[in-house]
């Protein structure tokens, strides 16, 4: 991920932080809150699927595959903002090796050629 997204994760962590700091909760508070925020995101995607799916009679077809798109970007950045929050120091290295060790578990092992000198 570009330097760029997680500094935008990083100050919305620290924005998020000063705000339940001012409301005097403490972090084990704010944790629990920010997963809470994943959970709700997540049941906002889902709400869409069903909308574009039009499996709610009393709603019919509400959404379409753009808003599941959106809903779906923000269960992404809730999450990685829950990671910056909880991980402040070293979010982005623990993703890194965090998406290596699940990806391994389902992709093959790249070939030479496809290992990025960066890596």
């Amino acid at each position: 991920m570009h330097s760029e997204t997680w500094d935008t994760v990083a100050r919305l962590a620290r924005r998020f932080n000063a705000h339940d700091d001012e409301r005097g909760l403490d972090a084990a508070q704010q944790w629990t809150l920010q997963v809470l925020k994943i959970a709700e995101e997540t049941g906002e995607a889902s709400q869409a699927v069903i909308g574009v799916r039009g499996t709610n009679p009393r709603k019919g077809d509400s959404h379409t595959w753009q808003d599941v798109h959106a809903e779906v970007a923000d269960v992404i950045i809730t999450g990685l903002v829950a990671l910056a929050r909880m991980r402040p120091d070293d979010a982005a290295p623990y993703l890194r090796r965090q998406l290596a060790a699940k990806a391994a578990k389902f992709l093959p092992p790249p070939s030479p050629a496809q290992v990025s000198p960066l890596a």
